[in-house]
């Protein structure tokens, strides 16, 4: 009985953080499109190659949407850490959990989870299942394009929702302007770097 006062003060922070997470999503729809001008996002492998956009990979995937493996339950205990990061410094090349880059902060969550991820965006774009934009779910790993990496991955976040009518997601990631943060895959900056999705599974 020693132990009950732990147990329930740490089921209390746990829905504290699913409050939290809740109302930021919501924030970030109206605060963040008028900020995405002025974020640049990089990982700890970009280059300096010039810019140069590259289309969208939906096409190479399928439609069916019985990618297995989705841990629920898992999913939402990778959210509520992700989010208890939020604030946490951009720094190239680290992996936490004082500071992250983009690669280095999805690595980290995974690996509470067990999984071990690559180091790099590219790497990680290369694990897991291919899942299509209109099929993504919690915990599904985006990647996009960045300002330094011309035509190749070079940012990395982790899918908060999805919204099936207006055909958008929220993401969490670590930017290297804002340190830890939510985005939208329709703000003008993401919308346009945006390559595809994966799926990690155990």
């Amino acid at each position: 009985m020693g132990h009950c006062p732990a147990v329930f003060k740490k089921s209390h922070q746990k829905m504290f953080i699913r409050k939290i997470r809740t109302t930021l999503v919501a924030l970030c729809a109206v605060a963040l499109p008028a900020m995405s001008s002025s974020i640049s996002d990089n990982d700890n492998d970009n280059n300096n190659q010039q810019t140069d956009e590259i289309e969208n990979f939906d096409f190479l995937y399928t439609n069916d949407s019985s990618v297995e493996n989705y841990d629920a339950a898992s999913m939402e205990n990778l959210m509520d850490e992700a989010f208890s990061l939020i604030g946490t410094r951009y720094r190239s090349g680290a992996s936490g959990p004082g500071g992250f880059d983009c690669s280095g902060f999805t690595s980290y969550l995974y690996r509470q989870l067990g999984v071990e991820l690559s180091r790099s965006s590219r790497g990680q774009f290369s694990q897991g299942e291919a899942v299509a934009s209109n099929d993504l779910q919690k915990g599904d790993l985006v990647f996009f394009t960045s300002p330094g990496s011309g035509r190749r991955i070079g940012h990395v976040g982790i899918v908060v929702d999805y919204d099936p009518m207006k055909k958008n997601f929220s993401f969490i990631h670590a930017s290297s302007s804002m340190g830890v943060t939510v985005s939208k895959s329709s703000e003008p900056f993401y919308s346009r770097r945006y390559v595809g999705a994966r799926r990690i599974s155990k």
